[in-house]
């Protein structure tokens, strides 16, 4: 195995980078976003073809500050390195702008019970709530939030972006905001590939796409470098660009992109789509 392709846990430590980079791996996420990922490698083999949380939470912060001036903000996370992360980078990016949270709490990973935190957020009369984490968390506490009495305006993150967010939500899913990359459904570069995966009764949505595009940008690193060892393939992956499905992709040197950009997206009617 020359290199390893998924969403790995991009904890402070990255002890997954320490392992491939001494076993000779490239190692390309497309899903994970803490910044400690590339910062703390130490193998110049990690990658990633998706944005970091501290570019994500700066767009989400600065929007919270911006569009919810004066309004009481809530900053909820799943306690998870994905999650307190991404909460963490808003709540720092709206601190800077000028808005503090009346509420920062976190919830556990697998929780079903969400109605402590909601009176809480109830008698706090939040505006807002952000949420980093999953969509399991986050759709019900949406949906009891909802049931609750609860208006507030929800907001969070790409740990959302699945079909299932709106299967646990239902109607009450109406109007969550997200983060996340534009949609690569749409370029025309993934053109041909989404019709071969819808072909085949398969909607690629989410991160299907960026993670074909790792598998392209490390077939043609190692043509062009004539070489499967991580080092050659590595020099090559930082010295060029590559047309994949999601446009092209460009490295630094630490392994992050170097143009990522992040949209917002809006439920409605159980999709969501690009505001």
């Amino acid at each position: 195995m020359s290199f390893v392709l998924g969403h790995f846990n991009s904890s402070v430590s990255i002890p997954a980078s320490d392992v491939y980079g001494e076993e000779g791996i490239i190692q390309i996420t497309p899903a994970s976003t803490n910044p400690a990922l590339t910062d703390k490698a130490k193998f110049g083999n990690v990658f990633r073809v998706c944005g970091r949380d501290d570019q994500q939470g700066t767009v989400a912060g600065q929007y919270l500050a911006k569009n919810f001036a004066g309004k009481k903000i809530a900053v909820i996370h799943d306690k998870t390195s994905y999650g307190k992360g991404l909460a963490d980078e808003t709540k720092k990016a709206m601190n800077a702008a000028g808005l503090t949270e009346v509420i920062y709490e976190g919830v556990t990973t697998g929780d079903k019970d969400f109605t402590a935190l909601v009176s809480k957020m109830k008698s706090a009369n939040v505006d807002a709530i952000y949420f980093g984490g999953l969509h399991n968390e986050a759709g019900l506490l949406v949906r009891q939030s909802r049931d609750q009495g609860l208006k507030a305006a929800f907001l969070s993150g790409d740990g959302i972006v699945s079909k299932e967010f709106w299967s646990i939500t239902g109607a009450a899913g109406e109007g969550v905001m997200m983060t996340f990359d534009p949609d690569p459904r749409k370029f025309p570069t993934a053109a041909k590939v989404v019709d071969q995966f819808k072909a085949t009764g398969y909607d690629p949505e989410g991160y299907t796409l960026l993670s074909y595009s790792g598998v392209e940008v490390w077939a043609q690193a190692a043509n062009l470098a004539k070489s499967l060892k991580k080092d050659d393939v590595a020099k090559a992956m930082k010295a060029n660009k590559f047309q994949t499905v999601i446009g092209e992709v460009a490295f630094d040197a630490k392994g992050d992109l170097t143009v990522s950009k992040y949209v917002w997206y809006v439920w409605k009617n159980g999709n969501y789509s690009e505001m």
